[in-house]
Order: C-alpha cells, then sequence, then structure tokens
C-alpha cells in the first residue's frame, strides 16, 4: 500500500500495475478482507443496488404512513411537509453516523457498533430496543390487517371487514381464522428466507402497493375538488393556549418512527455486491419515501380535512360522495393491508438476527444452523399471531413503546456514539448535530408521552368516572 499525493493505493499483481482508489474505497476493501466481527452474516455479497434501495424503503414506509395526514391537521401543511423533509435529512444523518464510526471500528453490525463504544451492554441494549420495537410493530401490523381483512369490534360496535363486506359472515372470515391463514400462506414461507436480499421482489410490490394507495387518494383528491369542491386546508398550526403548543409535539413520534430503518443499514450493506454503494442506496431509499410521505400527507389532508382521524384508514370506511366510492374504499383498504404484509418479513428479518444475539451471544452463524433459525423463526411468530388475536388494544401502549425504542434506535443511540467517540474521529460539527439529537429527541417524546398518558387518563375518566 502506497500513498500517492495524498491518495491511497494498492500495487497489482505485477511491480509495474499501480490502481489509485480513495481512502473511503480502501477503507472498504479492507474491512471486507478483514476477518469478520459479527457471526450473524452469511457470507452473500451479491445483492443489486435496485434491490438495496427497494428493501430499505420498505423498511421505512409501515404502518407509519397512515398517521402522517393527521399531523397536518396539527401543524398545517407547511410546518407538517417542512418536518417531513427535516426528519429525512436528520435520518441521513444519523445513518451516516452509523455507517462512518462502524468503517473506522471495523464492525458490520450495529449491535457491533454499540458493543465497540460502551461495551457488552450497549450490544445489550441494542439488542433489547429492537426487540421491543419490532415486535411491537410487527404485533401492530397484523392487528391492522385483521381489522382491514376480517373487521374489529369497539365499544360493542361491530365494524365489518372487507371479507364479511363480499361474502357475508361466515366461520372463515373470522378474525382468529384469517390470521392464521395469513400467517401461514404469506408470513411463514417469507420469513424463511435466510438473506434480506432474497426479499427485492416483494419489497419492490410493497413499494408499488404504497404508491397505488396514494394514486387512488390524489384520483379521490382530484374528483372532489371538480365535483364538491374541497375545504381550503390550515397552512399554519392554530396555537391558542399552552395546550394547544404543546399538543404540537406529539407528532415528534410519528415522525420518528415514519423513519426509522437504522437496524436494517447494515444488513442489507453486508449483502450488498459493492459495499460503497449503500450511501446512495439509503439516499435514494429517504428520497423514495420522503415523496411518498408528502404527497401521502398532502392528498390525506386535502380530502378529508379537519375529520382526519389519528389513522386516515378509518376514514376510508365512510362514503367518499363519489361514484365507486366503495369499490374505492375497498381498493385502499386492501393495497394497504397487502403492503403491510409485504413490510412483516423486512421488519422480522432483523427481530430475529437480534433476538439470536440476545439469546446465543457466542453461538457460529445463524444461517449456519437449522434448528436455532427455525426455532426462533416459528417462537416469534407464534407470539406475534397469539398478541394479534388476544390482546387487540394494545396500540396505545404502543404508541409509547415507539416513542422510546424507536426514537433510542434512530437518534439517541447514533448521537451518543458520536459523542463516546472512542476512536477520536467525530468533528465539532459530528458533536454538534448529535448533541442538537439527543436534546430534539428527549425533550419532544417526553413531551408526547406526557401528551399521550394525559389524553389517555382523561379518556379513562370519561369513561369510567369516579
Amino acid at each position: 500500500i502506497l500513498r500517492v499525493n495524498g491518495t491511497m493505493a494498492i500495487e497489482g499483481e505485477t511491480q509495474n500495475e499501480i490502481q489509485i482508489i480513495s481512502s473511503d474505497d480502501l477503507t472498504a476493501r479492507l474491512l471486507t478482507e478483514s476477518e469478520r466481527d459479527e457471526t450473524a452474516h452469511d457470507e452473500f455479497n451479491g445483492a443489486s443496488f435496485s434491490g438495496a434501495v427497494f428493501n430499505l424503503a420498505t423498511t421505512i414506509i409501515g404502518a407509519g404512513i397512515m398517521a402522517l395526514p393527521a399531523t397536518m391537521k396539527i401543524l398545517g401543511l407547511v410546518p407538517g411537509i417542512a418536518l417531513i423533509v427535516l426528519m429525512a435529512f436528520l435520518t441521513d444523518a444519523t445513518v451516516e453516523f452509523l455507517l462512518r464510526f462502524s468503517r473506522i471500528g471495523k464492525k458490520r453490525s450495529y449491535g457491533g457498533l454499540m458493543e465497540d463504544s460502551f461495551g457488552k451492554p450497549g450490544r445489550v441494549m441494542l439488542q433489547v430496543a429492537v426487540l421491543v420495537s419490532n415486535i411491537g410493530v410487527l404485533i401492530v401490523y397484523m392487528i391492522i390487517i385483521g381489522d382491514v381483512l376480517a373487521g374489529k369490534n369497539v365499544y360493542g360496535i361491530h365494524h365489518p371487514g372487507m371479507l364479511e363486506g363480499w361474502f357475508g359472515e361466515k366461520w372463515w372470515n373470522r378474525r382468529t381464522f384469517v390470521l392464521l391463514v395469513t400467517t401461514l400462506s404469506v408470513f411463514a414461507p417469507l420469513t424463511c428466507f435466510k438473506r434480506i436480499d432474497s426479499l427485492r421482489f416483494t419489497s419492490a410490490i410493497s413499494v408499488a402497493l404504497a404508491v397505488v394507495f396514494l394514486v387512488i387518494t390524489a384520483g379521490i383528491v382530484v374528483l372532489k375538488l371538480f365535483s364538491d369542491g374541497l375545504m381550503m386546508p390550515k397552512l399554519l398550526p392554530n396555537v391558542t393556549d399552552l395546550a394547544s403548543f404543546w399538543k404540537l409535539f406529539t407528532v415528534v413520534p410519528v415522525l420518528v418512527n415514519a423513519y426509522i430503518c437504522h437496524y436494517n443499514v447494515h444488513n442489507i450493506q453486508n449483502e450488498l455486491e459493492d459495499a460503497t454503494q449503500i450511501k446512495p442506496v439509503v439516499r435514494s431509499a429517504l428520497t423514495m419515501c420522503s415523496s411518498v410521505y408528502i404527497m401521502t400527507s398532502l392528498f390525506g389532508y386535502l380530502l378529508f380535512g379537519e375529520s382526519t382521524l389519528d389513522d386516515v384508514l378509518a376514514n376510508f370506511d365512510t362514503d367518499l360522495g363519489i361514484p365507486f366510492g366503495p369499490e374505492l374504499n375497498d381498493a385502499v383498504r386492501f393495497s394497504y393491508a397487502a403492503h403491510l404484509m409485504l413490510v412483516f418479513p423486512i421488519v422480522f428479518y432483523p427481530l430475529r438476527v437480534n433476538i439470536d444475539g440476545l439469546l446465543f451471544p457466542t453461538a457460529p452463524s445463524l444461517t449456519s444452523s437449522n434448528l436455532r433459525f427455525g426455532s426462533i423463526t416459528a417462537g416469534l411468530i407464534a407470539v406475534i399471531f397469539v398478541c394479534a388475536n388476544f390482546i387487540p388494544s394494545i396500540w396505545d401502549a404502543f404508541q409509547f413503546t415507539g416513542a422510546t425504542t424507536s426514537v433510542c434506535l434512530g437518534f439517541i443511540f447514533p448521537a451518543a456514539v458520536v459523542l463516546k467517540d472512542r476512536h477520536s474521529r467525530a468533528t465539532n460539527r459530528d458533536k454538534t448535530v448529535a448533541i442538537f439529537m439527543i436534546v430534539l429527541a428527549v425533550f419532544s417524546n417526553a413531551i408526547a408521552i406526557y401528551s399521550d398518558a394525559y389524553a389517555l387518563l382523561k379518556k379513562n375518566m370519561s369513561t369510567f368516572p369516579i
């Protein structure tokens, strides 16, 4: 290895052949050839750029997309769209922290980076955070799928699902049976892939289904605009007192959850044919998802205005007042349910890896043991299935876990790695950004948790007065 005019060079097989490469490329090449510090990854490294973008985009776009129109109702269009863009830039910065400091410490996973910075407790904290966050998200996904296909009962009122609406009330379209069939026919086969790149085609379909939802919503907005007209949406928040001001911060956990993908970035990088492409992969995925988020928020809020519910999917259970309204409602709900089915295995993949690392920290690669791989997969799916069927009122609980574990995964842990700076490579700008992220995350989420807890307590007191 030679240094030529500030750049790095590697001698070829002959004395006269010298290949000039950049310092970053050299570091990536040496990392690829070094001994792997993680045992939870296999040796596959032939994933394509497009496949990686779709897998990361699918990790990002999940259930959070349905809560974004409600953030427009609280913030107004101008601050709402600005915050969506800001969170995309902050997410790009935190992912860049993870990738850069992983490269410096020669680590191939988020858990390995946390262990490098904070020892074994750091790795365990990361694994527990992924466990709580991802299991919670997957249970919520399964609950939403059950609600859409089989319906639900809320305070004694039955809301029929799509299958009941199409075929009437049958034994085979009840919630438990529908989720069992979905689990065995969709979730079980897709979670059995040992490489995340194997999910690239389902990820592409998942992103396409999110776009279908967006296109249908946009079409309905255009029809309503030329037929009945639409209410002028508010551009800025309506702040009248201190309570309405604090309420603005409740949207932060929603926006944080909307961009959480950090636990899958290393998995995707490890399988890339060219690991140096991970940065453009991340930025392409963030650009794609930000565009979908902005348009979904805009069209959803334009369509329902101040009647926009916390989960805009519930708004599509009403009469839209346009031709083929029921059919369009079904198309929106079905495309979203199918989208979540294909997001499920992408979120499940890092969950299984981190559970294995938590339970069997010294065991060889998970992909080398079919028994361990199958047991962990079956056990996790069984837990998620049981919770989704018998604890369907856990949505509020997972709002709180999302405001804690998700913000740790997306902001606090990456910022803490920068501030720890074990290899003394962080710049003053890095540390300033890290401090800003931690303060923003802790302050806004503390207010959000307080506001949600207060609203939940007030709701229970009104329901069950003392």
